[in-house]
């Protein structure tokens, strides 16, 4: 996400790129997953730099991001090595990738745009949506509820757990339980 340089950033930049170093800076770049609520997220670029993000054929420009790893900030860290992975079967950026050694924290932020989100799937592998409708396909026992929920119960409006793709949370007699995916399929 881009948005207009402020003065602090400016500042921090010098008025320069901060990736390629060889232009002038024309906006800020928010370094996904955060936005561009604080200068710690955000990364002076300019318009060479930011139309060789959109351009998958623009590998070559990114040479340049042998310098800006080694940049102070984490945020320009993190979108450098995040560009440089998009290309880590190039051999110079191999190479770059493999002489640097980052912040754990700045490494994660940087490949956190790679992870691929879990779906959750029912126990016939229909992927499952938030609010979706299921019906359970064997009884099961809820436990702390002193109560069963027989097979074929209807649940509504299921929430997805966020941290576990095998698990939804939904309300049978009133009370909200974690329910394993396997145990359900969408109706």
């Amino acid at each position: 996400m881009s948005t207009t340089i402020t003065p602090a950033l400016r500042e921090r930049s010098n008025g320069t790129c901060e990736l390629c170093t060889s232009e002038d800076a024309s906006m800020a770049f928010a370094v996904s997953p955060k936005n561009n609520d604080a200068i710690e997220n955000e990364v002076a670029i300019c318009n060479t730099c930011a139309a060789a993000m959109e351009d998958a054929a623009a590998a070559m420009h990114w040479h340049c991001l042998a310098g800006s790893i080694w940049n102070a900030e984490p945020s320009v860290q993190a979108l450098s090595y995040r560009l440089l992975y998009k290309h880590k079967d190039q051999e110079w950026a191999a190479e770059i990738i493999n002489g640097v050694e980052l912040d754990e924290a700045v490494s994660n932020w940087a490949l956190s745009a790679f992870e691929v989100k879990a779906v959750h799937r029912d126990s016939n592998g229909t992927e499952l949506q938030h609010g979706d409708t299921v019906v359970l396909t064997q009884g099961l026992n809820v436990k702390g509820a002193n109560f069963m929920a027989p097979k074929g119960t209807i649940v509504r409006k299921i929430r997805l757990v966020a941290d576990n793709h095998e698990q939804i949370e939904g309300k049978i007699n009133e009370q909200t339980i974690v329910i394993l995916t396997k145990y359900v399929r969408r109706s």
